[in-house]
């Protein structure tokens, strides 16, 4: 039986039927369709230009979303077809994984939640399936409303990180970068794109997400935990050889993993300095000292998913690896050494003091340009989101609209929108 074969017509389904292509038109699958369209997407193209961690304009090595997205998508694919399931669709659910963020990341993400709490909130992997369903225009149903892209039904469910709605959601945890406490918890759906979920999610009950999403979220864990450091250490931001342990542990513990305690952090720490590449002498710019940390890299990208490859083979009781008949399975000790990981890169670069006073001013601008859109209405808007506006019903539905404006623009966009707006 071929991997085509597991996926049955529902999880082929779209919302809008397509008619086959024409007979001289290169034969493509559904799921190498959609992998297409999120490629070709605007909301793609943007990535480019918004925030990782450290800003795209920063440096020409460091990581934006899209190199981020790429690196993840070849993660998600090969540990995909190592365990059996599809790679084509998990690899699109990486590619689409992060279009929804707005410009400055987390950041401004963080304050489109507190402007849009009387309207649905905001949340950047809601906001994916927005893009999706609704504001990437491709196809158009028979009323004449947008379904965005049109994605089988499979695609879709594989890029729901979180299939629950705001109200479903639990309370957020950790702090930010600032030190400040989270506020921003994390769903998939706006009440709004409800029906869209309903449908994708159709004969699937509870929270359980599908196994194609459990390995994009996996390799999206990979990729930033191993590249943020690696972006870090190229920036001059740490040294993997000199960590302030006390301190790092208590990043790590706020952060990602309240439940450990030193003893346990200590043994992730080992087993990371364990790996042969892992780097005796601090980086110095020279091309072999970055080959060296494209070494740990791979070392440490290959040990993770073969860890989590693994353990999820071992746990199988021979039911076919796709959707929702198989759960991948992540042993404590990885999720540790990721942890870990990711505490040194939110430690070193995440609360560096230049980065806590850049943030601010970033979420002041993004918060006057939400205000000075909202003053201005549909002068304001991109012609995209024109025809939005004047079809919402009340204030609530023509403040989605800004948000939904806001949230599209890049970082380099959204300071130019806001000079011309406000200064």
């Amino acid at each position: 039986m071929s991997i085509e074969d597991l996926y049955d017509d529902a999880a082929r389904e779209r919302i809008v039927a397509e008619p086959p292509k024409r007979v001289d038109a290169p034969v493509r699958l559904a799921f190498e369709r959609d992998r297409a369209r999120v490629v070709h997407a605007a909301a793609s193209r943007r990535l480019a230009a918004k925030t990782q961690v450290v800003g795209p304009q920063t440096d020409d090595f460091v990581r934006n979303r899209l190199t981020h997205s790429l690196e993840v998508a070849q993660v998600a694919r090969d540990l995909a077809r190592a365990l059996g399931t599809h790679p084509d669709l998990t690899e699109t659910a990486a590619l689409a994984h992060d279009m929804g963020h707005p410009p400055f990341g987390h950041n401004g993400e963080r304050v489109l939640a507190e402007l849009s709490a009387e309207c649905g909130g905001f949340e950047g992997n809601a906001q994916t399936l927005r893009l999706l369903t609704r504001l990437e225009s491709k196809t158009f149903d028979a009323d004449g409303r947008s379904v965005g892209l049109n994605l089988t039904r499979a695609t879709l469910d594989a890029c729901t990180k979180y299939p629950w709605s705001r109200d479903a959601a639990t309370g957020p945890h950790g702090v930010h970068a600032d030190g400040t406490p989270r506020v921003v918890v994390k769903f998939g759906v706006y009440d709004d794109d409800r029906p869209v979920f309903d449908w994708l999610r159709s004969g699937v009950e509870g929270r359980r997400r599908c196994l194609e999403a459990q390995v994009m979220d996996l390799a999206d864990d990979v990729a930033y935990s191993v590249h943020d450091v690696e972006d870090g250490i190229v920036a001059g931001r740490l040294d993997l050889t000199r960590l302030d342990r006390d301190a790092l542990w208590e990043t790590v513990r706020s952060w990602y993993l309240p439940g450990l305690d030193d003893d346990a952090l200590d043994a992730a720490l080992a087993d990371l300095r364990s790996v042969a590449s892992w780097p005796e002498a601090p980086y110095d710019g020279s091309r072999r000292s970055l080959a060296a940390i494209k070494n740990l890299t791979s070392d440490l990208i290959g040990r993770f998913c073969g860890s989590v490859q693994e353990a999820t083979l071992a746990a199988s009781d021979g039911a076919s690896p796709v959707r929702h008949r198989a759960d991948l399975v992540v042993p404590s000790r990885t999720e540790a050494e990721i942890g870990v990981l990711k505490g040194i890169a939110a430690h070193y670069v995440m609360q560096a003091d230049d980065r806590v006073s850049l943030m601010q001013r970033q979420r002041e601008l993004v918060s006057e340009l939400v205000e000075g859109m909202w003053v201005r209405g549909v002068d304001a808007l991109d012609p995209v989101f024109v025809d939005d506006w004047q079809h919402a019903d009340d204030d609530a539905a023509r403040r989605r609209v800004v948000i939904d404006q806001v949230a599209s623009l890049t970082d380099a966009s959204a300071i130019a929108r806001h000079h011309s707006l406000v200064e």
